[in-house]
C-alpha cells in the first residue's frame, strides 16, 4: 500500500481503521473463502460470553413487581404506583408460588442476603428495588439509589481490594451508562469546575485503550499529553524513570486503565507503592483517574482506591465481567474526603463565582455541593440535573450482579471465566509458536504481540531489522484481513510498539485463536521468505 495512504490510516483512531479491515476481510472472505475458512474479527472487546443466571433473576423481580401493581388495580392495562407496605410478604409469597429454579432460588436468597448484611428494612428495601424495575420514575436520588450504592461498593470493596477492605471513610458512587459515559462526564466536570484547564498536563500510562488518548486532545478541553510508558521487557511495567515524569507539579492528573488495555496486565504493588510514596510525600495535589473495568479478571487486584483513596477517581464497569456492555452499567468512585473538593475550594473568589453561576439554579448554597454531586449534576448540563442519573431498572440488576459476586465466595462463576480465556490465549500462542504471558496479574481479556519481537524470536535479528526498516504494521494487517480473513488491531494506536497488534481473546470461540495463531504465523513466514528472496539479490 502507498506510503501516503498508510500515513492517513496511522492518524486514525485503529477502532475506525478496523471497520475498514472488516469491510476488507468480508468481502475477500466471500469471493475467496474455502469451506474450511472463517471470518474472524479479533478487534472486538466485547465479550461472547454473559451471566444468565442474574438476568433470569432479573427478568422473575420485574414480573413480580408489575404483577404486584396490576393485582392491586380494577383497570385493564392500567396501574399505580404502590406502597410500601407487606411488600417483602408479598415477594415471599411470589418466590414460593414461582417455579423453583436457579434463578429464583438466587433471587431469593440475593435478597435476603441484602436485608440482613447492610440490615435494610425489608419493605423499604423492596419497594425502592420494585418501583425501580417497573421504571415508572425518575431515578431518586439522580446519583444512585441509596441501597444500591452500599451494595455496588460492597462489591468494588471485594474486585479492587487484596484482603476485601476499603480504606476508612464513606466512598461516594454515581452510577453511569458504562465506563465510557463516566470518563466524559468526568473530564467534562473536571473543566467546569477549573480543576484542569487549557494547556494544563496530564500523565497518561501508555499503552492505553486509544479513546483515552484522544479524549484530553478534544478542542473542549485542550490538555497538553504526557506519557508514562510501560516496560514491553518487564511485563508491562512502569519503570522507574517513566515515573519520575509524576514529580513535575505542571502534571495535573493521571490517567490510567488498570489492569491494562490492550497489554491485559495489573500494575504490580511495588509500582503502586512508589506511585502513592510521590504522591502523598511530593504531589498531594495529583489526581488519579483510574479505569478498573477489568479488574475482575484478575486474579487479587490491588487498585490505587486502596493506597490513595483521597486522590483517586475510580471508574468501573460491568460490561466486561457479566457480558452487559449493551446495558451500560457502570460507576464512578470517589472518597469522601477528596482532593477535587479540598482544589475546588482552594479556587480564587474569581474563579468561584463564575463556577457558582452553574449550580446556583439547583441550591442557593453551590459552593457546599461535593465533586461526586457536581458529576451528577453536570451529566445534564446541570440545568436538567433533576432528571439525571442511570436508568431504574439498570440499577437493579446493577444490584443484582454486585450480590452474585458478593455471594459467591468460592469464585466459581470467576474461575470459570478465567479458564475460559486461558485456553484462547493458550492456543493463540502455541499456535505462534511464543511464550505464554505470565499469569501473575494478567487478565488474559487481550494480548499486546510485538510482532518484531516475535520475528527475532522465530527467524533472528536480521529478520527483525528487515521488518521494521521495510514494512509498516498496517500492511500486515490489510493483508491479514484480505488473505486469511483475520481482523486485528494496531498496537501503535493505543501507544504501543509500531510493530504489535493487538488481539482481543474476549469474542471469539476457543478453536478460533488456533486459526489467528497459525495465520499469523504463516504470514509472518511469508514476509521471511520475501526477506530471504531479496537478501539473496
Amino acid at each position: 500500500m502507498e506510503k501516503e495512504k498508510l500515513k492517513k490510516y496511522h492518524e486514525m483512531s485503529p477502532f475506525e481503521v478496523k471497520d475498514i479491515l472488516i469491510t476488507l476481510a468480508k468481502e475477500s472472505f466471500k469471493k475467496n473463502g474455502k469451506a474450511k475458512d472463517k471470518y474472524l474479527n479479533a478487534g472486538r472487546g466485547n465479550p461472547n460470553f454473559f451471566n444468565t443466571t442474574v438476568r433470569d433473576a432479573f427478568a422473575h423481580f420485574t414480573l413480580f413487581a408489575n404483577h404486584f401493581a396490576d393485582v392491586l388495580s380494577p383497570f385493564e392495562d392500567i396501574a399505580f404506583r404502590y406502597t410500601k407496605e407487606n411488600l417483602y410478604k408479598n415477594f415471599s409469597e411470589f418466590i414460593k408460588r414461582s417455579k423453583k429454579n436457579k434463578a429464583t432460588v438466587f433471587l431469593e436468597k440475593a435478597i435476603d442476603f441484602a436485608i440482613k448484611k447492610f440490615k435494610f428494612d425489608p419493605d423499604s428495601f423492596l419497594y425502592e428495588l420494585a418501583d425501580a424495575a417497573i421504571g415508572d420514575f425518575y431515578p431518586m436520588p439522580p446519583r444512585i439509589f441509596p441501597s444500591v450504592e452500599k451494595i455496588s461498593t460492597s462489591y468494588l470493596q471485594k474486585i479492587l481490594t487484596p484482603d476485601n477492605k476499603l480504606p476508612a471513610g464513606k466512598f461516594d458512587l454515581f452510577a453511569t451508562e458504562g465506563a465510557t459515559a463516566a470518563m466524559i462526564y468526568i473530564f467534562n466536570s473536571l473543566k467546569n469546575n477549573k480543576i484542569v484547564n487549557p494547556k494544563d498536563h496530564i500523565a497518561i500510562a501508555s499503552p492505553i485503550f486509544s479513546p483515552y488518548l484522544e479524549i484530553p486532545m478534544l478542542s473542549e478541553f485542550k490538555l497538553v499529553e504526557v506519557l508514562i510508558k510501560a516496560d514491553e521487557f518487564d511485563s508491562w511495567q512502569i519503570p522507574d524513570s517513566e515515573l519520575k515524569k509524576l514529580l513535575d507539579p505542571s502534571i495535573k492528573a493521571l490517567f490510567l486503565v488498570n489492569p491494562t488495555n490492550p497489554t491485559a496486565v495489573a500494575i504490580k504493588d511495588e509500582t503502586l507503592f512508589k506511585i502513592a510514596h510521590i504522591i502523598k510525600k511530593h504531589r498531594k495535589d495529583l489526581i488519579i483517574i483510574a479505569d478498573t473495568v477489568y479488574a475482575t479478571f484478575v486474579k487479587e487486584f490491588h487498585s490505587f482506591v486502596k493506597e490513595v483513596p483521597e486522590n483517586t477517581i475510580c471508574v468501573y464497569s460491568y460490561s466486561k465481567y457479566f457480558g452487559v456492555t449493551g446495558w451500560r452499567l457502570g460507576v464512578i468512585m470517589l472518597h469522601e474526603n477528596n482532593v477535587l473538593d479540598k482544589i475546588i475550594k482552594n479556587l480564587s473568589e474569581k474563579d468561584k463565582k463564575e463556577i457558582d453561576k452553574r449550580y446556583i439554579t439547583i441550591t442557593p448554597e453551590p459552593r457546599k455541593i461535593k465533586f461526586i454531586d457536581r458529576l451528577s449534576m453536570d451529566s445534564r448540563d446541570s440545568a436538567l440535573a433533576h432528571t439525571g442519573g442511570l436508568s431504574c431498572p439498570q440499577q437493579v440488576i446493577m444490584a443484582l450482579f454486585s450480590l452474585y459476586e458478593i455471594m459467591d465466595t468460592e469464585k466459581i462463576y470467576k474461575k470459570d471465566i478465567r479458564d475460559i480465556l486461558r485456553k484462547r490465549i493458550t492456543n493463540l500462542y502455541e499456535n505462534l509458536e511464543i511464550k505464554i504471558p505470565i499469569e501473575k496479574g494478567n487478565t488474559y481479556y487481550y494480548t499486546l504481540i510485538d510482532l518484531a519481537e516475535v520475528a527475532q524470536t522465530k527467524y533472528g535479528e536480521d529478520f527483525k531489522k528487515y521488518l521494521i526498516k521495510n514494512v509498516d504494521i498496517l500492511d500486515f494487517l490489510f493483508k491479514l484481513a484480505k488473505e486469511k480473513f483475520i481482523v486485528c488491531l494496531s498496537g501503535d494506536g493505543f501507544a504501543g510498539p509500531k510493530w504489535s497488534l493487538r488481539v482481543s481473546l474476549a469474542n471469539l470461540k476457543v478453536e478460533d485463536y488456533i486459526t489467528i495463531g497459525k495465520a499469523l504465523s504463516d504470514l509472518l513466514g511469508e514476509y521471511h521468505k520475501e526477506f530471504k528472496k531479496n537478501k539473496k539479490t
